[in-house]
């Protein structure tokens, strides 16, 4: 069975663990004290828009390095849904930080000062406050984010099946 290249196993674990940061940060940020909300949001943006680069890159990368194929003792249903959970979330991880970061400006939050972009980096305002734009798009983004997160488990799970039930050496290709 191949395996993944090394650049794209980087790709793939760099991108874990900056949803491993993103994900509980974002899902946790409403019921964070006021005084230390800040600096959630610059660590759940700064995150985001990290695993956007990172997820560009990553496309990029694939599309001039195609993934090894799946072996042929995978039935059709699962390379199927292996597709569309890999799609989905590449999609994700390219929307989510568009719409994370068009909802903060349309707030009237840019990533600036307390939120700046890893903590010093300020991005330019682009719009002015729309709090209907805002309410559209910030929705859109909670449920993206909620979408990652049945996705990462439907992932997840398939990793854990993979190795426990059919013992077919999936788990091998990117580790």
């Amino acid at each position: 069975m191949g395996s993944y290249s090394s650049v794209a196993k980087w790709f793939h674990w760099i991108t874990v663990a900056l949803l491993a940061v993103a994900v509980p940060f974002g899902l946790v940020i409403e019921h964070i004290k006021e005084d230390a909300k800040m600096t959630f949001y610059m660590v759940h943006e700064s995150a985001g828009l990290t695993l956007f680069f990172v997820a560009l890159a990553r496309l990029a990368w694939r599309l001039g390095n195609p993934p090894p194929p799946l072996p042929e003792s995978i039935p059709r249903p699962l390379r199927t849904a292996a597709a569309a959970v890999h799609h989905s979330l590449y999609a994700l991880l390219i929307l989510q930080p568009i719409g994370g970061f068009i909802a903060t400006n349309a707030w009237g939050f840019p990533q600036q000062g307390a939120t700046a972009y890893l903590g010093f980096i300020d991005l330019p305002k682009f719009m002015e406050t729309n709090e209907g734009l805002a309410g559209i798009v910030g929705t859109a983004h909670t449920i993206g984010g909620w979408a990652i997160v049945v996705l990462l488990v439907l992932h997840i799970g398939a990793v854990i099946f993979h190795q426990a039930v059919r013992r077919d050496g999936t788990l091998l290709r990117m580790v």
